[in-house]
């Protein structure tokens, strides 16, 4: 059964209003896949009971915001970014880094949790002097679901098989039943907390030096987009490196930032001459 306009209308507004996500007109089909599979998840019969149902059970308003935001990643997920990290980003923070010896990442809307996990084997694997430094990485996600399964660091052979080199799934994962679990060794740089982007941010405190924040943006208007980057501005070291999706920029959305291109890997730093606008502000993940 097909959603009625108001019952539509009411999901566009809840979505914008608590996730920033805009749905745009011809994505009713969207709306329609995703709320009916949580209906059958959830016991109902069709998603307009669904959607009757959020409309006074905060519980089932949550589930509904949760189906809604996109949760698509594989690991290594564009290859090239983290190309970028190996051939340069890391080694110029190995360099700039050398005295404190810690490192600190942020993966925002990390979904299921392919792309911190993707981070901490990169590091792992081909920078074995960051053992002995202070090394962490976290990642956050709209829904507590997803943070919550990242957390378990559990996957199936068709997640591992998808961007998953052959001798990281050997090297970093054990077998549990017909799935493959993270070991311990990578999940004591890794912490997962549930974060909307749009809502305050408990992060103020830390200064990161890699910022992730890939394939999100898209999905908000121009004013939510500047007002993220903003707050990026703000916790990213002035020699830090932040990563957007492929299709995503800066560029006339916030001037604080300007674009770096390696080979097929891009960045965005600090413009050296609004780095020291930034707060000076340090602490601990």
């Amino acid at each position: 059964m097909s959603l009625a306009p108001n019952d539509l209308a009411w999901v566009r507004d809840l979505v914008r209003s608590r996730a920033a996500i805009v749905i745009e007109d011809g994505k009713e089909y969207l709306v329609e896949s995703r709320l009916g599979a949580l209906a059958r998840t959830m016991g109902y019969d069709a998603v307009p009971a669904l959607v009757t149902a959020a409309r006074t059970n905060k519980d089932v308003e949550a589930r509904v915001i949760e189906a809604m935001t996109i949760n698509e990643t594989s690991f290594f997920r564009d290859l090239h970014p983290f190309e970028g990290m190996r051939s340069t980003v890391v080694p110029d923070l190995l360099l700039s880094r050398a005295r404190t010896k810690t490192l600190r990442v942020w993966s925002a809307a990390s979904s299921s949790g392919q792309e911190p996990w993707s981070i901490a084997m990169l590091l792992h694997h081909e920078f074995p002097q960051l053992s002995t430094w202070d090394v962490k990485i976290l990642a956050t996600d709209l829904s507590s679901a997803m943070v919550e399964r990242s957390r378990q660091g559990v996957y199936s052979q068709l997640e591992v098989n998808r961007g998953l080199p052959a001798n990281f799934m050997l090297k970093y994962f054990e077998r549990e039943g017909a799935n493959f679990r993270i070991r311990e060794e990578l999940r004591r740089i890794v912490e997962f907390r549930a974060q909307n982007l749009v809502e305050p941010w408990p992060l103020q405190a830390t200064r990161f030096d890699i910022v992730f924040i890939r394939n999100v943006l898209i999905y908000f208007d121009v004013p939510t987009k500047r007002a993220i980057l903003e707050r990026i501005h703000r916790i990213l070291a002035p020699d830090g490196y932040l990563f957007l999706g492929g299709s995503e920029t800066t560029i006339q959305i916030h001037e604080g930032f300007e674009r770096v291109q390696s080979g097929r890997a891009v960045w965005y730093r600090v413009h050296r001459d609004r780095g020291d606008n930034a707060p000076k502000v340090g602490g601990r993940v």
